[in-house]
């Protein structure tokens, strides 16, 4: 009898074990590469800085649908280039949405062509001089033909000077 309550025991804990996985977030690779194509830009101000310039984790998107937007680096002028690079699921794609926070709390939003090297180019804050700049966040959601929206960038650009 007290073999069976063990064994009952144990082949419910194993159950329990199996069910209980673990998950992580993986983020895009961040790589800047020239492209051409279009995007569209707008901007919003906000005197006040109510943006929050930390990140978060980015969704993972299925491999059936996987794509890749790469955001450049900021260069001297403080232009932030984000770019399509396609991927298997681009077939899917249906809008590409751009967010670059800025420090001083305003926001710009941008939408990139669907085709493979399309791009913007965001206007980030500028350092002055030598000196280094304010960091900008900038983040970027996918939304697929069968209605998901997936957040496949969330990443801070600092500024470089010439030096």
């Amino acid at each position: 009898m007290q073999i069976r309550v063990m064994l009952v025991i144990i082949v419910v804990l194993c159950g329990a074990l199996a069910s209980a996985g673990c998950t992580f977030s993986k983020t895009s690779p961040v790589v800047s590469t020239p492209g051409a194509g279009t995007g569209t830009v707008v901007t919003t101000g906000s005197a006040s800085p109510g943006g929050s310039l930390t990140t978060v984790p980015t969704d993972v998107i299925p491999s059936y649908n996987m794509i890749q937007v790469d955001v450049g680096e900021k260069d001297y002028l403080g232009v932030i280039p984000v770019i399509f690079q396609g991927g298997i699921g681009m077939i899917h794609v249906k809008k590409i949405d751009v967010k670059l926070t800025r420090a001083d709390g305003t926001v710009q939003t941008a939408t990139i062509g669907i085709k493979k090297g399309d791009q913007v180019e965001l206007d980030g804050t500028r350092g002055e001089g030598s000196a280094r700049g304010p960091i900008d966040r900038i983040e970027v959601w996918v939304s697929m033909d069968n209605g998901e929206r997936y957040k496949t960038n969330d990443v801070l650009r600092e500024y470089r000077s010439r030096g």
